[in-house]
């Protein structure tokens, strides 16, 4: 997904484009990985200086709604990245340092289900993620 594509789908749907919106979208683009909404806030803050939480965490819930956005739970707190923009099935490997990214194009579903009885479930859905650090956060840790 890139911010022209995620533009198009606000306008489609009915939703009012502004530049801020797409500041918050260009910021999405920019990263590769998920951002809370308080790096969002902190990143965009200086150029709009009234800019609040409601503002921020209603917008990231439309995009989230629109599947502009992605989100996922790092320990006890929603994050969110632009939305891979692919029907293709597939899953990420996500830095827990730093955020970023990285399609995962293989799934264990198939495999689960056959080894764990689920033949009598309907399964709706399923999230599968791996965790870890990527090897810039590996060669460069950063000090706390």
């Amino acid at each position: 997904m890139n911010v022209q594509k995620a533009i198009t789908i606000l306008k489609d749907k009915g939703f009012k484009y502004t530049t801020k919106r797409e500041d918050l979208l260009s910021l999405f683009a920019k990263n590769n990985g998920y951002l809370t909404a308080r790096q969002v806030l902190e990143t965009l803050k200086p150029d709009y200086p009234g800019l609040s939480f409601d503002t921020i965490y209603r917008n990231l819930y439309l995009f989230e709604e629109l599947d502009i956005l992605e989100t996922t739970e790092l320990n006890g707190e929603k994050m969110f990245r632009l939305s891979c923009g692919t029907n293709e099935h597939h899953h990420h490997f996500i830095c827990l340092d730093c955020g970023k990214t990285v399609a995962l194009h293989a799934c264990p579903m198939p495999s689960i289900e056959a080894k764990e009885h689920l033949d009598k479930f309907e399964i709706t859905g399923h999230k599968f993620e791996i965790y870890g650090k990527c090897n810039h956060c590996i060669e460069h840790p950063v000090s706390s």
